[in-house]
């Protein structure tokens, strides 16, 4: 009995370790991705963000105070406050298609 419940204690703690093992890897995955791709930089203005790199998909409206607008492309989405960039995220989807790519 007690050689059981020591197995399953190894095993839960394996299955904890390999979860956050692979989030890891992800978010490394994800840094490399964002830091090999041609993004908006902060500080950029709307319009030096439309003239290099087109237009977006959709623009959604400002929110908040001070208000933050957000510029969806096909792979990522660019935050604005006021009229300059504050940050660039890539989409999700567009990190997991780079990370199984590579494989």
């Amino acid at each position: 009995m007690f050689r059981n419940s020591l197995k399953s204690i190894a095993l839960t703690a394996f299955l904890l370790t390999t979860g956050s093992v692979a989030a890891d890897v992800l978010l490394i995955e994800e840094v490399r991705e964002r830091m090999q791709r041609d993004l908006p930089a902060n500080g950029l203005t709307k319009s030096e963000v439309e003239q290099r790199y087109g237009t977006p998909n959709t623009r959604r409206a400002p929110v908040g105070e001070p208000p933050i607008a957000r510029w969806v492309y096909d792979e990522y989405s660019v935050y604005f406050e006021h009229d300059l960039v504050i940050e660039s995220v890539l989409h999700r989807g567009a990190v997991l298609s780079a990370h199984n790519a590579e494989r």
